[in-house]
């Protein structure tokens, strides 16, 4: 008896994807100007600003009085690791709707580069994640005052025995771990295929923030956001503070460059794909 083979069609159908990938942002879209939608994102991104800087702040400050009396005493560099990395997860929670959850100039520069935000949105995110970074440390110090000038400000300095070199180095892999984490999290794939999870998203960043944090508080106190390490200079604006402030602005844009980089055009091949030669396996 002759065995029965089922053959399949030669050209078989393309399976569909599960997602589709958002058509890139204009790079001017002077239409935003006119939408209430683009400065009420403006404000969420001015708040969450102020309340992560006045969290984290008033954790460092109040961790440095309390060690002081008493070394074992304070939440300990773990408790700033976690206040940092935990308010990034709540204020992304809260904020992903309205304004995307960016709360770091470094992570808009990096979506601006991926044309997932204009540059008029991106600028005017930075400026109000700078003011409220501003706003938020200011509050610290008023109500903190003595402790605050006394302890640093919670500002950002390259730490004693580490050259501008390890701490440039340390804010560039650092912001690029966090980038490059939101980045992933936010992947139109991941979204559509995790979206029974409706947490995910901000847990991962989150986390990323509390582990970059763990690496480099010992070296610059960990910046990778330039609006939180701006605010508490400005505020502290003692010389130590300002110094090597540049450090915080160049290594985390430089982060957030390598990993947008990283991710559009290597793990996501979007420049193969414009030209037209590279073809999606279902695996992917």
């Amino acid at each position: 008896m002759a065995k029965e083979v089922s053959e399949e069609p030669e050209h078989a159908a393309p399976a569909r994807k599960d997602y589709s990938d958002p058509p890139p942002a204009p790079l001017f879209d002077m239409g935003e100007l006119r939408m209430w939608s683009f400065y009420r994102a403006l404000i969420a991104e001015f708040v969450a600003t102020l309340l992560f800087l006045y969290i984290t702040v008033a954790t460092v400050i109040g961790y440095k009085v309390q060690s002081a009396a008493d070394p074992c005493a304070g939440v300990g560099v773990l408790g700033i690791a976690w206040a940092f990395g935990g308010m990034i997860f709540v204020l992304v929670y809260c904020t992903a709707g309205i304004s995307g959850g960016h709360i770091n100039p470094a992570v808009t520069f990096g979506l601006l580069l991926a044309r997932k935000v204009s540059l008029l949105r991106a600028v005017m995110y930075i400026v109000a994640q700078c003011a409220g970074g501003i706003v938020g440390a200011g509050i610290v110090k008023g109500i903190m005052k003595d402790a605050y000038q006394a302890n640093g400000g919670g500002a950002n300095m390259v730490a004693s025995g580490f050259s501008r070199g390890t701490a440039l180095g340390a804010e560039i892999v650092g912001t690029f771990v966090l980038v490059y984490t939101v980045f992933s999290a936010t992947d139109p794939k991941r979204s559509a295929r995790d979206s029974h999870v409706p947490v995910l998203a901000p847990l991962p960043i989150g986390f990323a923030v509390f582990m970059v944090h763990l690496a480099t508080i010992p070296i610059t106190g960990t910046g990778i956001n330039p609006a939180r390490s701006l605010g508490a200079a400005v505020i502290y604006n003692k010389k130590a503070a300002w110094d090597n402030h540049w450090i915080f602005w160049v290594g985390p844009f430089v982060g957030a460059l390598a990993a947008a980089a990283y991710h559009q055009y290597i793990l996501r091949a979007a420049a193969i794909k414009a030209l037209g030669s590279f073809r999606s396996s279902r695996s992917n």
